[in-house]
């Protein structure tokens, strides 16, 4: 089954069996979509001062950074998907007790085209673009060659740090530099006249050197290979001379894909100390889909395949000679997001929200956002859990018998086998808690790649009690603890350690709130204690406009503590 028809079986299942029966009913009552379908009409440039309840800790120093989707139309004309809005970047400064917001759009290229022409004019992930009259086949043609001047650059998915600068991201190797203080737009830098990438995940990693780590797609002359791009942190010359993390930018590692003209949809990787982990999922995007995509301006979305028949690979690189390690079979699943992983007696533990299947990513078209409440499946399509999997490093002693378990991880139910001698090792994993999470995130600084205890997520099941909840998840009993509050919507939970932590949830954690239903113009910042997720502080404030519900950010603290 193709994207396409993914889109058309949520979009078309509004009734679903019983068909008149479910009509009008609310299927989901506490879920309110209307949080990612709002468009904010003016941006808030001035700090604001809001409502303080609590107490800040006196220590948290810094702005709160978040990016997202921020505007659904241009002029008359509305996208499709929600990965295809506007970006809009919100602040939350923290200092001396006090709190303020302020929110701008990013000034990408696809932004300020689109609104010069009122119109889309860049064809997105899920939208198509209105077709120029001008334009010839012969300039689409062209366009195939030269992409940075075609294809959108609407980063709005999430913000990391080069050294001490801020960009935003999505999938295609543009990325914009902008102001921690004002939220302006300062820089478009495009990553693939540094390096020879088409894309990157939406997610790099960053150690603790201030080196950055992405995973991309390189094409070569035998064809596309996945490639792990290592990103120095700027240094400066002894007569003052700067060099960015981009001019030195190169590819540590690369890896074919296992079907040449149909590598896979990633939105992140891993590493460990020893290893970078690439997750080979069975969703592919076509490149014969893609280069007639781009001839005919269709979304990119048309060119993912799903291949349920095939399993996932699990791949393990050296981080130190780039070589391939090993790679290991699990059945089919999707993926956005791993939680984390780590090494530990002579396993690699991988951690990840699962999926099915990939209709999830279907399940975020705007219309099928609003047939949500009458569409008995949406449920079932978006879920997904925690899953963890153990890769055995080497084979333990003993006689190679088929089907004999090769994880001695001690206290784990994982299982690791070979069916054959010469075959993949085929790994089933341990389910971490039975509830969906989403944007997981961890003590990044001190746990990521590390042997780890606790996250923090967004409960992200429909049908749950508390849908949009924050979750602390327990990943050694499987238990979680929960924050709900009747008709508000946290975001990502960003963990911020407190000064000389002494332990792995020493410290608060940060979420952007926005309300439901007539409060669109009404948002806020939590601050909850990270060990019992009780309410230290919150601030909240009434914009001119409505707030949208945000995807990922960061934390730019005047205290940073030592990284990984």
């Amino acid at each position: 089954m193709n994207a396409k028809e993914l889109k058309n079986l949520v979009n078309n299942k509004s009734c679903g069996p019983g068909g008149e029966v479910n009509k009008g009913k609310k299927l989901y009552p506490k879920c309110d979509t209307s949080i990612w379908l709002r468009s904010c009409s003016q941006e808030v440039v001035q700090p604001l001062e809001g409502k303080l309840s609590g107490q800040v800790p006196k220590w948290l120093r810094g702005s709160l950074i978040r990016n997202g989707p921020g505007s659904l139309k241009v002029g008359d004309m509305t996208f499709e998907h929600l990965f295809d809005s506007s970006a809009l970047l919100h602040r939350f400064a923290i200092a001396d007790g006090s709190i303020t917001y302020q929110s701008r759009f990013l000034q990408s290229e696809a932004y300020k085209q689109n609104h010069a022409a009122n119109r889309i004019v860049f064809t997105e992930f899920g939208t198509k673009a209105v077709p120029d009259p001008c334009q010839t086949i012969f300039n689409r043609i062209s366009a195939v060659f030269s992409p940075d001047e075609t294809m959108s650059d609407n980063a709005m998915i999430s913000v990391y740090p080069f050294g001490d600068e801020l960009y935003t991201f999505t999938e295609i190797p543009v990325i914009h530099r902008i102001d921690p203080n004002t939220l302006e737009t300062l820089e478009r830098v495009n990553l693939s006249k540094h390096v020879n990438i088409v894309n990157h995940t939406s997610h790099p990693h960053v150690v603790n050197d201030g080196t950055v780590y992405n995973l991309g797609l390189s094409v070569t002359a035998m064809g596309p290979k996945y490639a792990i791009v290592k990103f120095p942190p700027p240094k400066n010359s002894s007569s003052g001379e700067r060099t960015s993390a981009f001019q030195q930018a190169r590819i540590v590692a690369t890896l074919p894909p296992r079907w040449l003209l149909h590598p896979a949809y990633m939105h992140t990787f891993g590493l460990t100390d020893s290893f970078f982990v690439v997750v080979e999922q069975p969703l592919s995007v076509s490149v014969p889909k893609l280069l007639r995509s781009r001839l005919g301006s269709t979304p990119m979305a048309g060119t993912l395949e799903w291949y349920p028949e095939h399993e996932t690979l699990i791949h393990l690189i050296e981080r130190d000679s780039g070589k391939h390690f090993k790679t290991f079979s699990a059945e089919a699943f999707f993926y956005l997001h791993i939680i984390n992983q780590y090494e530990k007696d002579g396993h690699v533990v991988l951690d990840i929200c699962c999926y099915k299947d990939a209709s999830m990513i279907d399940c975020m078209y705007v219309e099928a956002i609003k047939n949500l409440q009458s569409n008995p499946d949406y449920a079932t399509m978006f879920r997904g859990r925690p899953m963890r999997y153990v890769l055995p490093l080497s084979e333990p002693p003993g006689p190679e018998t088929p089907g004999r378990n090769l994880v001695t991880l001690k206290g784990s139910r994982c299982v690791a086998t070979r069916p054959r001698a010469g075959e993949k090792v085929v790994v089933v994993p341990e389910l971490i808690c039975d509830v969906g999470c989403e944007t997981p995130r961890i003590h990044y600084e001190r746990h990521l790649g590390r042997p780890y205890r606790y996250f923090y997520a967004i409960s992200s099941d429909v049908d749950f009690e508390h849908p949009g909840s924050l979750l602390k998840v327990d990943t050694e009993t499987g238990t979680w603890k929960l924050w709900n509050e009747e008709n508000v919507y946290p975001s990502e939970p960003i963990f911020v350690p407190a000064p000389d932590a002494q332990g792995e949830d020493d410290g608060v954690l940060l979420s952007a709130l926005v309300w439901g239903g007539a409060e669109e113009t009404r948002a806020g910042v939590l601050v909850l204690d990270a060990r019992s997720l009780a309410e230290v502080a919150r601030a909240e404030f009434l914009t001119p406009s409505a707030v949208p519900k945000c995807l990922h950010g960061w934390f730019v603290g005047d205290f940073q503590p030592h990284a990984v």
